[in-house]
């Protein structure tokens, strides 16, 4: 049995033997080292000579301390020689350090097959810049187990063997499913969890900000309220890499020029054109019905008018405009980047629905699904909605 543990600044290995302890203490004298489990090699000057362990409830009287690691800072420095590495091992304070840690299956060195990969020091801890526990897990996890390893020889078996028996298993063919099986959708969970606790925080602000915004919406003006939804914009919606002001655009017909607000610039360089309005906490249909039906109000339709004669020049202008829109822009984007006009589609964020009632909702929903295919109309209830969402898929469960 093996009990890794603190004492003052050190980091303590107790070893409790099935036959005793005289034979390790035999080793020593002849001056040979211990091996432990092939990962904790030890000599006798690594004998922890503090007695007053011995006292401690919980440890054995036939048993042997090691010293494993010393307290530098915030992180427990491990002897290297004992693991056999020839980098140095950093483990934070904060972590519980157990002999699970060190050795895997069937007896592997951990930090021994890391070093066969890595070659500098080995960080393990809560820092960014370190290696963090969690993923440190995984990768013990991603050890090979008995029956990983069992079948991974009964493949290597069956390659060599079946080509010269008719009444064999295919275990090449077991190993591969079981490896599918074992490490499906490993990758991905593993990235998520990695960046969760920075995407939760970050979303929990974005969200907190969006709301003091709607309390204290009397205290921006119309330009300053843009530019914060569309800060906002960017994070919920990370596809885009540039927002671009006033921009001018050609009416080719009227040969005269327009001019967007606002138009987004996406990673393969598509443009999208963004109308924001604040909400003034009125609704986005109206409050009485026409012929059974509840209608847009002039400040909706008018956004989506605005924005279908935008879309329309910016089709029309085509070639030519990507390419004045590519050279005006050429400075703000990476190299080589170039603009694309095609078939732009159009974002609208304006009003509020909590209002609403069932019918008025059912009737917007039918505003918006008329426009889907150019025009995605968001209220301001609804990116609360999508930030709430973003927010739980990175939330820890308990």
């Amino acid at each position: 049995m093996i009990n890794i543990f603190t004492e003052k600044n050190l980091l303590l290995l107790e070893y409790y033997p099935e036959n005793g302890t005289q034979w390790i203490y035999n080793l020593f004298k002849a001056k040979k080292p211990i091996t432990i489990r092939k990962t904790f090699t030890f000599k006798e000057n690594d004998i922890y000579e503090g007695k007053e362990i011995h006292q401690l409830e919980g440890f054995y009287e036939d048993s042997i301390i090691f010293r494993l690691g010393v307290l530098e800072g915030n992180y427990y420095k491990i002897n290297s020689d004992v693991l056999g590495i020839d980098v140095n091992l950093f483990i934070h304070s904060s972590i519980r350090i157990s002999d699970k840690m060190f050795t895997a299956h069937r007896n592997i060195s951990v930090f021994g097959k890391v070093n066969n990969v890595v070659k500098e020091d080995i960080y393990i801890g809560i820092d960014s810049d370190k290696l963090p526990y969690n993923v440190f897990q995984t990768l013990i996890k991603s050890f090979p187990n008995s029956t990983e390893l069992d079948k991974y020889a009964h493949a290597r078996i069956s390659s060599i063997v079946r080509d010269y028996f008719d009444n064999s298993i295919d275990a090449e063919f077991e190993y591969e499913r079981y490896l599918a099986r074992k490490h499906k959708n490993q990758t991905l969970n593993n990235l998520v969890d990695f960046f969760s606790d920075h995407e939760y925080e970050k979303y929990c602000i974005i969200l907190n900000k969006l709301r003091d915004m709607l309390k204290n919406e009397i205290i921006y003006n119309e330009k300053t309220w843009q530019k914060a939804i569309l800060e906002i914009i960017q994070l919920v919606y990370p596809k885009y890499i540039r927002v671009f002001e006033e921009v001018t655009i050609r009416d080719v017909y009227n040969q005269k020029n327009k001019r967007l607000d606002y138009m987004l610039v996406d990673s393969n360089g598509n443009i999208d054109i963004v109308e924001i309005k604040k909400p003034f906490n009125q609704s986005i249909v109206s409050q009485n019905k026409y012929r059974d039906n509840h209608i847009p109000l002039k400040e909706l339709s008018g956004s989506v008018m605005q924005i279908e004669k935008y879309i329309y020049f910016l089709n029309k202008w085509g070639k030519q405009g990507e390419e004045v829109l590519t050279e005006r822009y050429k400075d703000e984007l990476p190299g080589n980047f170039k603009i694309k006009v095609i078939n732009p589609s159009g974002l609208i964020i304006m009003g509020r629905e909590n209002m609403l009632t069932g019918i008025q909702l059912e009737d917007f929903e039918v505003i918006k699904r008329k426009y889907k295919n150019v025009i995605d109309i968001i209220t301001y209830d609804e990116l609360i909605a999508r930030l709430e969402h973003i927010i739980f898929k990175f939330k820890k469960k308990e």
